[in-house]
Order: C-alpha cells, then structure tokens, then sequence
C-alpha cells in the first residue's frame, strides 16, 4: 500500500502547536534610553514554545517539510546549531513526537545543553573553534551519508527560514507599531531581519532598515555571524538593509547590566546587543520610532550574567 503523500497525524498535531507560535509582546524601553522625540520598543521573543525567537523558524520549517513530505514519522529531523533553534526544533518535535538530531558546538553554554538533553536530542558535539560553520559541515555529512535516514532542515539555507518571519513578525510589528520608521536586528542565520524587512518594505513607505553585526569575528554574542569571517548564510540577502552598524561585545553587556536594573529585564546577550544596536540608531536621529527584538531572555545564560552582575 503506498504512502499518503502527507503524514496526516503530524499535520494535525502541528496545526494545535500553531498556537504557542508568534504573537510576542512588545516593551518600549523607556528607563535604559530616553530621548525627546525618539521611541524604542522591543518584541520579546522569549515568551512562545521554546523560549526565543527561532520558535518561528522551526516551525515553519517543520510545517513545510510535513507538507512536503520530506518529514515523517519514521524520519529524523537533523540540523545544526548553536543552541537557540535546536531548542526550537526539540520542543515542537516533543509536541508531534518526532526525533531530532542536532549538530551543536561543543562551547555551547551548559543550560542550552542540559536543555536538549533534557528534550531527548540526540546531540552530535563538534569543534568549539569552528563555530556553528563547523557544525553545519557535521550535519552536511551526516545527512550525505544517509539521506533515508534524515530530514535535514538547513536553516541557514532553508527559505522557510526568513519567511516565518515574512508572514507573520512583520505584520506584528506593524499592528502594534503602526509608527515604525526604523527596523533594527542582529544577523546570525539572517532570517529575523531579512524576512521581516521584506515584508515591511511592502506594507508601509519610509522605514529605514539597520541591520547589526559584531564588531570582530571574535565576539561573545553567541547566534551572531561575523560575516566577513564567517560562512554567509545563503539566504542573506545584503541589498535589504539601508545600513549596517557594529556592536561590540562590551556595548551589549552593558547594556545586559542596565537593562536588569532599570527595565526589570532579564536579557540575553544578543537581546542585550539588539537593544545596543537600537540605541546607536537613535542617538544618530531627532525624531522616530524605533522596533528591534529580543531573540532570548536569560535563562540559558546564567554562567554570563553571574560574572556580570
């Protein structure tokens, strides 16, 4: 008897995660910047089915690889990681009860660990000095080598990618802050920023597009990329963004320290780094309104903040 072309009871255990998916709530930042004239407002990705913002990613990835057939039941989701996004992948693969292996730098923190290994992955360490490139030529191999075996995700390839963040996070955006004039997110896998700004570019006239990087390649801003060192995901696309700014690792825990006591937000490095990115932005104008997001809280970071605060 043939297959159905579409694994029906994972389609319909998905459809009751879509819920837990999107959605986040915004802040504006009014004690850690004020200025007269300029807003900032931060989306807290932290606060949907897996903890940050790559909750959106997975499951659009998942989502259309059940569709397409390319993931059923008896296949293995694969991927690599630096954490974030195999969170992501173990707690809806938890949900729909599917198995995931995961490509993880072997520098990833002990809570991100702990974390997939208490969701049951399988996780396949590689090199600490290699990074999440490294990690993506594990996987690569992996999945060469038994293609029946995996569905490999490929998010740094992978156009369902930056398109969760097409349909949905844009709009979101928008509905909350129908003033927007600046959009402003760090690249790692480049989704969040590609996808949103494309959509934002069609929805409303006149939003300046500020994407942020490291400051050098080596940088303590872990889901980053340093990309004129670092393997460039195939899905960044460099003519979206009106300007490119730097942060440096220092700026963003600084700003991880005055944002605990002054916005009783508890933030992650790269949130911290974000909302750093937002504040170069406006102190650079006299009037507008400011969106950025915050992939992660800081329950995955403890180590950091201990030595921090």
């Amino acid at each position: 008897m043939q297959k159905e072309i579409i694994d029906k009871p994972l389609l319909q255990r998905l459809e009751e995660v879509k819920d837990k998916i999107g959605n986040t709530p915004l802040v504006k930042i009014e004690n850690l910047y004020n200025k007269p004239g300029v807003s900032i407002y931060a989306k807290q990705e932290w606060k949907q089915l897996g903890g940050s913002v790559k909750a959106r990613a997975a499951y659009n990835i998942i989502r259309s690889a059940i569709e397409n057939n390319e993931l059923t039941s008896d296949k293995i989701l694969l991927d690599a990681t630096s954490g974030n996004t195999g969170i992501a992948y173990a707690s809806i693969a938890k949900e729909l009860g599917i198995q995931v292996a995961l490509c993880l730098p072997g520098n990833a923190s002990k809570e991100r660990k702990e974390i997939l290994e208490n969701l049951g992955v399988q996780i396949i360490y590689t090199s600490p000095f290699e990074g999440t490139d490294g990690a993506q030529e594990e996987a690569r191999a992996l999945a060469a080598n038994e293609p029946g075996k995996y569905f490999y995700a490929d998010q740094y390839k992978n156009n369902n990618n930056w398109k969760a963040h097409y349909l949905f996070t844009a709009e979101e955006i928008l509905k909350d802050v129908p003033g927007i004039t600046h959009f402003v997110a760090g690249l790692g896998t480049t989704g969040t920023f590609i996808g949103t700004s494309r959509r934002l570019k069609e929805l409303k006239q006149g939003i300046q597009y500020i994407s942020l990087q490291p400051d050098s390649a080596l940088h303590g801003l872990e889901g980053w990329k340093h990309l004129e060192t670092a393997a460039v995901p195939a899905i960044y696309d460099a003519t979206v963004a009106d300007e490119n700014l730097q942060v440096s690792t220092e700026a963003a825990y600084e700003i991880l320290k005055k944002a605990i006591k002054l916005e009783g937000l508890h933030l992650s490095p790269s949130s911290a780094a974000n909302l750093a990115g937002a504040i170069q932005v406006a102190e650079k104008i006299e009037q507008g309104t400011i969106v950025t997001v915050l992939p992660d809280n800081a329950d995955k970071y403890s180590e950091v903040i201990k030595r921090l605060v």
